[in-house]
């Protein structure tokens, strides 16, 4: 090639070509209506690949359950992990809760979603007991615990954590168990009022796969955790049109799971 030939665009642009990217759809809005009248308003992200586009109906279970016990969140410490908008963390805050810990994947446009939901459905009292963190499932659960008290001592541990329709990730079932177990407090008395434990609510979404759902159930009983249902609630499918039966996909189910003794 001569040296004053002229050299093409070698820029990747050109060499790759691909039709514009279609712009991140804007965020929307999801309405829950409280047991006890008034509303909470949840900002959803447009689009996400972790899901946190939506409102799941076992968010809007949990918020339910958590309204209509109250004690599991009075005055204890929560732990939200894979909140997406973060809806059963607000309840508790409402329901005065000690100290509440909201989690999801460390992406920036989710931790900013989960702290603008805080900051518009609570007050700046409320804020001052909530930390708002990204969090990978399974990995140290320091930073959590560090949002209790700065040098946490063995039992300054959460008193509830809250699984919304995660257990999908069969892939984290392990990882997921193995943050509860290093955050949840252990119970102090057997006679105690008040156990320590972790609630699981979820859905079966692809029904063909419901066994896989069940072996979180089938791992924590093998790491010593007592399972017990608790609660079964039937709303309409947020996917009308996936394959699975219909009645299937509608159903939350709740679980909790404490500590053998």
């Amino acid at each position: 090639m001569a040296e004053d030939e002229e050299i093409g665009d070698l820029g990747l642009d050109s060499v790759f070509t691909e039709p514009p990217r279609p712009p991140t759809p804007e965020p929307t809005i999801a309405v829950y209506d409280r047991e006890q009248g008034g509303q909470i308003k949840i900002r959803l992200v447009g689009s996400h690949p972790l899901w946190g586009h939506y409102l799941w109906n076992a968010s809007r279970a949990f918020a339910s359950y958590l309204e209509a016990n109250p004690s599991l969140t009075q005055n204890k410490c929560v732990l939200e992990l894979g909140a997406g908008g973060g809806l059963p963390s607000i309840i508790a805050i409402h329901n005065e809760a000690r100290k509440v810990v909201v989690t999801d994947y460390p992406d920036a446009e989710l931790v900013q979603n989960m702290k603008y939901n805080i900051k518009n459905n609570t007050t700046a009292t409320d804020q001052e007991r909530v930390s708002v963190q990204g969090y990978i499932w399974g990995h140290p659960v320091k930073p959590l615990l560090s949002s209790l008290t700065p040098e946490p001592s063995s039992n300054d541990k959460f008193d509830l954590i809250v699984l919304s329709d995660l257990i999908f990730n069969h892939s984290q079932h392990d990882a997921m168990l193995k943050t509860c177990e290093d955050a949840l407090r252990l119970s102090s008395d057997a006679q105690e009022s008040s156990t320590p434990m972790v609630l699981v609510f979820y859905s079966h979404h692809r029904p063909k796969l419901a066994h896989r759902d069940m072996e979180f159930f089938e791992k924590a009983r093998v790491r010593g955790w007592v399972c017990t249902k608790i609660l079964t609630k039937t709303y309409p499918p947020m996917f009308p049109d996936d394959p699975g039966e219909v009645d299937v996909r509608s159903t939350v189910h709740g679980w909790s799971l404490v500590r053998a003794n």
